[in-house]
Formats: C-alpha cells, structure tokens, sequence
C-alpha cells in the first residue's frame, strides 16, 4: 500500500510553502515524491528492511538527521527557527524522522537545500534522478538513477 500520489503531492507542497524560504518549487516537489518512490515505494515502507537504520518515507538515516542539525542548521539560525518552529521540535528526534510526515519533508528538503547546486527542472527526469543519487543516495548507495527513474514513472507519474 502506498500514499495517493495527488494527496501526497499536496502535503509536501503545503509543508514547503509553510516552511518559506524559497524552498518550495515544481523541481522540490517532483525530487521529494522521486525521492519517497525510490526510498520507500512511496511509504509502503516506513523503516529499512533487513534491520537497516533508515527511517520514514524518504528512508533517512538517523546519523543524515543529526548531520543536517549539526553541521548546517546550527549555522543557519533563522532557517533553523523555521524547523523549530513548524517542526515542534529544536534537535534531532528520531520518532519524528519515523512518524512525523511533516518532519520527514522538512528534513528530506533540507538535505538538498543544503547543496551547492541548483536543483534541475521540475520535468527533467533524468536531472532529479542524478541529483538524488548524488545528494541523497550517495556515490556508494545501491540505487541507480535507473532505479530513481522507473519508481517515480511508477508511483508519481502512475
């Protein structure tokens, strides 16, 4: 069983405009719904089969989470207030990162925002699929920008 993909698409859109700062677009949208159907077969799984540390629809680990707190939000303060503020909550908390859907968005944006490079066009398939493999599955992740690719056609494009 996986999310309804239009409600799906209305929570994350709605989180992100909440949260401001420019992090809502088409491109952070389409690369979080990318993002749940690799990760998670869009929320069919809520934590990593085969006892893995990974948590939620975008499968974060706890160790990315304290990552994102530590090494960017402590050096962003008024980014960090937003967290705090719409999150409920001023740290890393991994009951959130399992069961807070809210949280998980935030979160999982926040692992891209964090980046360097601009996010490709919302349409460009093949330009999410590498931009998550680089910035969120990692160069030593086993999914593929194949993976990415055919999960989203699956899941978000149904």
């Amino acid at each position: 069983m996986s999310f309804n993909r239009e409600q799906f698409k209305t929570i994350i859109t709605q989180k992100l405009e909440e949260f401001g700062y420019g992090v809502c677009s088409p491109s952070a949208v389409n690369l979080l719904l990318g993002t749940a159907a690799q990760e998670s077969r869009f929320g069919t799984y809520l934590y990593q089969l085969g006892g893995g540390p990974a948590l939620g629809v975008f499968q974060m680990e706890p160790i990315t989470e304290a990552d994102i707190w530590k090494n960017y939000l402590s050096f962003k303060h008024k980014i960090k207030y937003r967290v705090t503020h719409i999150c409920n909550t001023d740290g890393p908390d991994v009951d959130k990162l399992q069961y807070d859907l809210g949280y998980q968005i935030v979160m999982a944006r926040l692992q891209y925002y964090r980046q360097p490079e601009h996010l490709p066009a919302g349409d460009d398939l093949l330009g999410l699929a590498k931009y998550y493999k680089l910035h969120f599955n990692s160069v030593i992740g086993k999914a593929t920008e194949a993976d990415f690719i055919k999960n989203y056609q699956l899941y978000v494009k149904g």
